[in-house]
């Protein structure tokens, strides 16, 4: 049996900031994610993805933002939770796409350490983790560099 789920999100981006996460990567940028937690956009979509293929709610409803204990928390954390209740239920990832806009700085140079990070994090290989960079096209709240979107899809399979 073969589960699909999809997750997005969207953080708006602040210019007092001085790096942003995406895949569990610390990247050096001139902003950071306005969130609660560490606005890991990736993480967030994907953790809802797996969260959704396995019809068990959102992202908020197992991390709600008016906790105190998700303050600032790692959207690792958040992921793990998503892959220990994925496992819990006998499945595994088959394959997952993600999709992250950002205007300005590109993030091709990034793509692979973002997909070997999350092929860590979730214990899969490189190669059932895909990583796509796009920009706004000067378009919406990514486009005016404003706001960073990840979307993903995910394959789970029974074990």
């Amino acid at each position: 049996m073969t589960r699909i789920g999809f997750g997005e999100d969207l953080h708006a981006l602040d210019r007092a900031g001085d790096h942003l996460w995406l895949g569990g990567v610390r990247l050096p940028m001139p902003f950071a994610a306005v969130a609660h937690s560490d606005g890991d956009v990736l993480l967030h979509a994907l953790a809802d993805a797996i969260f959704g293929a396995l019809a068990a709610g959102d992202l908020g409803e197992h991390f709600p933002d008016a906790a105190p204990e998700n303050r600032g928390r790692a959207s690792r954390d958040f992921l793990a939770a998503a892959a220990a209740l994925m496992r819990a239920r006998g499945y595994q990832i088959g394959n997952l796409d993600a999709t992250v806009q950002l205007e300005k700085p590109r993030l091709s140079p990034h793509k692979t350490a973002i997909a070997a990070s999350i092929a860590q994090l979730l214990g899969v290989a490189p190669a059932a983790v895909s990583v796509k960079a796009k920009t706004g096209e000067g378009l919406d709240a990514v486009g005016r560099g404003d706001a960073v979107r990840a979307q993903v899809a995910v394959l789970l399979i029974k074990s």
